[in-house]
């Protein structure tokens, strides 16, 4: 007898990218999906149990609540099995590297195969949006490469992306301080208004770096960004973040950023240019008695990956 190769899995491991968001100036729009990486695992149970498997820890356990909950609300079905869940791998936990939306893209990706609903691309970038409140770090997650998400004015829900691909030639020096910057705690430090031309010189830098990544003149990036909307208010809670950066950029760096709401900061460098750009940026952070975890990375261009799958 033929198996039925329609017949949905029982279990479903998919990985996915961590990101940077924001590259500066483009706040809750601009992302970068970076080859650094988390898998979730999720499995059929009997219906009603949300656990994780033997031995895994149940901290994500209100997010995957989350996720089944837009899930549903999307679909318009219930799920009628429970999930036992596993979620492993190298992306660190609010440091501004999109650590969850690799939980929550693995997860919506995972439950699309379990139940064969079908839903595209788009359609996860859309509800990992909808449970993050903004697409910056959705879109890359999904998709992979640089991108420019677009949301509606009236709503903030998201529209669509433009995607460009990034060269391996391009690196990002990531050096991330064992300091956790929860996304929600740190938007409560941003000014309710900015002063007009904050805002006319932060969207200059922002339009720049955005045409830089599309056209590929990437040579353009050197001292790129320059931010007013969110680094001034967010960078002073990292001691030594600053300073990393414009380290980085003296050992050779072409620019860098604050990554997401930190507390990790980031620098765009010519691969020969990686080491002394690490280094530096490290130092940096010693400086200010804080350590610093560097990780040299290259773009991630393929975006999230069903990798198991039985």
């Amino acid at each position: 007898m033929k198996k039925d190769a329609k017949r949905p899995p029982r279990e479903v491991t998919v990985r996915v990218p961590g990101s940077t968001s924001n590259c500066g100036a483009g706040f809750d729009t601009l992302g970068l999906a970076l080859q650094i990486y988390n898998e979730v695992t999720l499995a059929r149970a009997p219906r009603g149990v949300l656990a994780p498997a033997a031995g895994g820890s149940r901290q994500a356990l209100p997010m995957l609540r989350e996720v089944i909950a837009a899930w549903q609300a999307h679909t318009g079905a219930e799920l009628d099995f429970g999930l036992s869940f596993r979620i492993e791998g190298d992306v660190p936990v609010a440091r501004g590297l999109g650590s969850s939306v690799t939980v929550s893209a693995g997860a919506l990706a995972a439950l699309n195969e379990l139940t064969g609903a079908g839903l595209s691309k788009h359609d996860l970038v859309g509800l990992v949006a909808s449970i993050e409140g903004h697409p910056d770090n959705a879109a890359p997650g999904v998709l992979g490469g640089f991108c420019v998400a677009r949301s509606d004015p009236g709503s903030g829900a998201y529209l669509d992306a433009v995607r460009v691909s990034v060269p391996a030639a391009l690196r990002f020096v990531v050096c991330s301080p064992s300091l956790r910057m929860l996304t929600k705690q740190s938007r409560g430090v941003l000014p309710a208004a900015l002063p007009y031309f904050d805002a006319v010189k932060s969207i200059n830098s922002a339009a720049y770096l955005a045409a830089a990544f599309a056209t590929g003149d990437y040579a353009k990036l050197r001292h790129s960004v320059s931010d007013f909307m969110h680094e001034p208010y967010r960078l002073p809670r990292i001691p030594g973040g600053r300073q990393a950066i414009v380290a980085g950029v003296a050992a050779g760096a072409l620019t860098g950023w604050l990554s997401g709401s930190g507390s990790s900061v980031l620098c765009v460098a010519r691969a020969a240019d990686v080491p002394a750009v690490g280094r530096a940026m490290a130092r940096a952070f010693r400086a200010e008695q804080t350590d610093g975890e560097v990780f040299p990375l290259r773009a991630d261009n393929a975006g999230l990956k069903i990798t198991r799958r039985r």
